[in-house]
């Protein structure tokens, strides 16, 4: 897309919904990297044998309709909810302000967010698989993110 008044090149824009539409949100360009974890917390917050996530810059983040409200941690990790249905929405990681990390299959095109990297595959289920391209037993160090981030963007 491109912005005619100006010329400048205008990043796209996705939206995404709780399954009650009470929450929605939208983020602009493209993922930093997309994600599975496997973590037991994970699992019990999902009712499923993983989450599904995009990181996304904060900048690039914005609640569009309702109040989310702060569910599963309360700590310095935050996880965030619809009121209503409950819906786990997104994640602000602790140390990391400048990152959201969007449930991927609340997005409205989320057939596209494939897993490249899964964490905590030191908790998997032994049945579960994603497919992801980097497997770590817990969560990447910090000092990875920066080489990981240039080959999802590298990926095809």
């Amino acid at each position: 897309m491109s912005d005619e008044q100006d010329g400048t090149s205008v990043p796209p824009q996705i939206d995404g919904a709780c399954r009650c539409g009470q929450v929605r949100f939208r983020v602009q360009g493209a993922a930093l990297m997309t994600m599975a974890c496997h973590c037991t917390g994970c699992q019990r917050m999902t009712a499923s044998a993983f989450s599904l996530s995009s990181l996304y810059p904060a900048a690039h983040f914005t609640v569009t309709m309702g109040e989310p409200v702060i569910g599963g941690l309360h700590g310095t990790t935050r996880h965030f909810f619809c009121p209503h249905c409950m819906s786990w929405l997104f994640t602000r990681p602790a140390g990391m302000d400048d990152i959201v990390n969007v449930r991927a299959t609340l997005l409205d095109d989320a057939a596209s967010y494939r897993p490249f990297i899964e964490t905590f595959i030191s908790e998997k289920l032994s049945w579960a698989t994603t497919g992801a391209q980097h497997s770590f037993a817990a969560f990447p160090p910090p000092d990875r993110f920066p080489d990981l981030m240039a080959a999802f963007v590298d990926r095809s």
